[in-house]
């Protein structure tokens, strides 16, 4: 199963579609996807890591906050990240998370597209088969 895979939707948006076999996977692998739109994730070591716990009223707001968690170390502390240990407690539609990264150093790492922010805009988080999927688009 891929992990994940970018849908064509608008100039102003990157859209991406996240696979999981559990809601953990799910929700690491559609960070993975969206720091892949910012930087080629292949070039990041995992020099840092960084704590981070969020909840929601539903999996799609789970979703939301969680990636716009993650674009606070972006924007804040210059870090990317491309490991994610992720557990999410379903009942309680909380996410705590151990990401792993560095800083961004443009001489180093292949630097893509800004993303803004995560949006609610068609975001979806669903369970087909035996499988997790989440539709997501980013403002950039």
């Amino acid at each position: 199963m891929e992990k994940f895979e970018f849908v064509d939707i608008t100039t102003a948006d990157v859209a991406f579609v996240a696979y999981g076999k559990s809601l953990d996977e799910l929700f690491s692998n559609a960070a993975l996807a969206m720091f892949e739109i910012m930087i080629n994730t292949k070039q990041v070591k995992s020099k840092v890591k960084k704590k981070v716990r969020t909840n929601g009223n539903d999996l799609e707001s789970l979703m939301f906050n969680w990636l716009n968690a993650l674009l606070v170390y972006v924007d804040g502390n210059n870090l990317a990240f491309n490991k994610f240990k992720v557990k999410v407690n379903e009942k309680r539609l909380s996410l705590t998370a151990e990401c792993r990264g560095e800083k961004i150093d443009s001489k180093k790492h292949e630097l893509r597209t800004v993303v803004k922010a995560a949006t609610y805009h068609k975001l979806e988080v669903k369970k087909e088969n035996n499988y997790w999927k989440s539709k997501v688009i980013v403002d950039i």
